[in-house]
């Protein structure tokens, strides 16, 4: 970004470093449904407009000026793209293996002990050691004789999800990519998911439709829908009951907008929750973006990406700085592998 720019986005946004993302909005835009959408930005983050800062209103400020991508053969090609670079350069991959434990030793972190797919526990031996899983998670469980610092046991989490994965046999021309079926009640579907930690009666219902784009996503003729819900993190909610209803307040939610009969052009269905994101991802309590940004200092006071404990010892990912997000992360990977050239170099 040029200076120029910088200082222009720093004059628009001098006056929302003490309103929220809600407060600024609703001064610079003021009617009612344009505030919803620029506000449904902060669940970018996981967090809440109605607390969350007004400088995150550089979300759609960058979404807007600079443009979206979208990657040949879906998201997934980022992630297959990094390991093809990766193995050009000679990294070896080991998946489906879990790790058990950082090992260390005064000089700081030394090596992995890995519960290898069919040979056994196996140490491996590290002159660096870098962990992108939760950082709550990996404190907890893989540094065993390492207190977990204070701070990341008492942050508020992001929000979560739930996920309907939906095959639709039918196709719906006048759904686009991005489809957003915004709640009457903006304000009070945010107190009940930060506060009550509870799903809304009247959800937001966001529906990505991949195949609008990629072609061979769904069959012809039918279509992939993606469908979240924003939900709280998990705190031992009765999921099984609030799910059941929300699918069903979901389905009758989409089918009145589309005048259909949602349900019988359901062909398959799989659905992601709070509790099967904590387990699946081992992410703490299920939260999508690991700490939430309701404050003005939220942003300055998650996880550095080295550990200040243990030498030789870094994080990246969603749950560290920057934040979450497909960006940030590659940009905290981005972050971290400039520290350990400057620490590692001294």
């Amino acid at each position: 970004m040029s200076k120029d720019a910088l200082s222009a986005l720093l004059k628009i946004h001098r006056f929302d470093l003490f309103k929220s993302m809600h407060q600024a909005n609703l001064k610079q835009l003021k009617e009612p449904h344009l505030v919803q959408l620029f506000d449904r930005f902060a669940t970018y983050n996981g967090s809440n407009p109605y607390k969350a800062p007004g400088i995150l209103n550089v979300i759609p400020w960058l979404e807007h000026g600079f443009g979206t991508f979208f990657p040949k053969g879906g998201m997934r090609q980022i992630p297959i793209a990094l390991e093809q670079a990766a193995k050009k350069l000679g990294v070896q991959f080991h998946t489906n293996c879990l790790v058990k434990e950082i090992l260390h030793d005064k000089k700081g972190a030394n090596g992995l002990l890995v519960q290898m797919q069919s040979e056994g526990d196996q140490t491996f031996q590290a002159d660096v050691v870098v962990s992108n899983s939760d950082v709550y998670y990996t404190y907890e469980n893989l540094l065993p004789n390492v207190p977990t610092p204070k701070r990341i046991k008492t942050q508020e989490r992001s929000g979560s999800a739930v996920v309907f994965y939906w095959g639709i046999a039918r196709s719906f021309p006048e759904l686009h990519l991005h489809n957003i079926f915004f709640s009457n009640d903006y304000k009070k579907e945010f107190e009940t998911l930060f506060t009550e930690k509870q799903l809304p009666e009247d959800p937001t219902v966001y529906v990505n439709v991949s195949s609008k784009l990629e072609k061979s996503d769904a069959p012809e003729s039918c279509e992939n829908w993606f469908v979240m819900i924003n939900a709280p993190s998990h705190e031992s909610q009765d999921w099984r009951n609030s799910i059941s209803q929300l699918r069903a307040r979901v389905i009758k939610i989409l089918g009145d907008r589309l005048q259909v009969n949602l349900e019988k052009l359901i062909a398959t269905e799989r659905i992601w929750s709070p509790p099967d994101i904590q387990r699946d991802t081992m992410s703490f309590k299920g939260a999508l973006y690991g700490t939430s940004s309701n404050s003005q200092l939220a942003a300055f006071l998650r996880h550095p990406n080295f550990s200040n404990q243990l030498e030789h010892l870094y994080f990246c990912g969603g749950s560290v700085h920057p934040g979450g997000g497909i960006p940030l992360a590659l940009l905290s990977a981005k972050i971290t592998s400039e520290i350990i050239t400057d620490h590692e170099a001294e």
